[in-house]
């Protein structure tokens, strides 16, 4: 006696096409990157690792076994050193009263200048915007003479300056900077805010929004992370600045931290491991601005490239 076997028959797996990477494919290809991103990064950070790592050996040791030797002390004896020998207290208070309003000014008037072009539809809004970009292809050392002349004849109070002029004075540098990055801010900005949605700002145009509401309560707000990636880009630029502030500013009391380097270099021996301290010590607030500016400085970088 025989019974009937009914056995369900499975579906068929489809077989992988030749088009769809597999698991086995795709390990070679992003092993290789990781490599390949890890190498770059490496490259990029060997010469402040290399600072860091000379600035705690003493300088009679690397010039006896090299610099690539391995260490038989190590300290922070230079740090302490190049922040006392060099001053560097007055001169990060100088440099911040050169960079914190530069950049705040920069983004205050770059932001009114995106916001018509690229919101309010004002005629010749385009050729304003390629007017500010073209801002940023002049060198600036072509204006370095006329900038002079002009400084030492534009008068200001005493409370102002003390030469009583526009030269050798914190608002010569913090002009400056200012006319120089603001075409570069300007650029960035408005085709940021195109890419916010005009939905958001007919609907508080029929709500009865004027342009200072919708400029300042709606889009300032959502082009926050393109604000705080542009001001750590500015903070940098304008903390490094060493040209501007060695051309107009004649006074050594009031030139920014860039030039407090040239104090720990002697007039016939020069100890580039105490060089190498005090470079990372000036190195620090802009990676520390960096730090507190990391989450909306990535987000500002990333975030236009998923908008339609």
């Amino acid at each position: 006696m025989t019974a009937d076997i009914h056995t369900t028959p499975r579906p068929a797996t489809p077989a992988p096409s030749a088009d769809a990477p597999t698991g086995r494919s795709r390990r070679p290809g992003r092993f290789g990157v990781h490599i390949f991103l890890m190498a770059v990064t490496l490259a990029f950070l060997a010469p402040l690792l290399l600072a860091v790592y000379a600035s705690l050996r003493p300088y009679e040791e690397t010039a006896r076994d090299g610099y690539f030797s391995f260490p038989k002390s190590l300290s922070f004896d230079y740090y302490r050193q190049a922040y006392s020998d060099s001053g560097m207290g007055k001169y990060f208070t100088n440099t911040l009263l050169i960079a914190v309003p530069a950049v705040l000014v920069t983004l205050f008037l770059a932001s009114f200048v995106a916001f018509a072009v690229s919101r309010l539809r004002i005629r010749g809004g385009m050729v304003l915007l390629m007017f500010f970009t073209a801002g940023n292809l002049l060198p600036p050392q072509v204006l370095v003479t006329p900038l002079y002349v002009l400084f030492l004849k534009i008068p200001l109070p005493w409370w102002m300056s003390d030469s009583l002029t526009l030269y050798d004075s914190y608002w010569a540098i913090i002009i400056v900077n200012i006319g120089f990055q603001v075409g570069f801010c300007v650029f960035v900005l408005a085709n940021f805010m195109r890419t916010l949605p005009q939905e958001i700002l007919e609907a508080a145009i029929v709500d009865g929004a004027g342009v200072w509401t919708q400029f300042w309560r709606i889009t300032l707000p959502l082009c926050r992370p393109a604000l705080a990636a542009l001001g750590t880009l500015e903070f940098t630029w304008i903390y490094n600045d060493f040209l501007w502030a060695l051309i107009f500013i004649s006074n050594p009391d009031k030139l920014p931290i860039t030039s407090s380097l040239n104090n720990l270099r002697g007039q016939f021996f020069t100890d580039y491991n105490l060089l190498a301290a005090g470079s990372v010590l000036v190195a620090l607030p802009t990676v520390l601005v960096f730090l507190l500016l990391q989450r909306h400085f990535i987000a500002g970088l990333t975030l236009g490239s998923s908008k339609g």
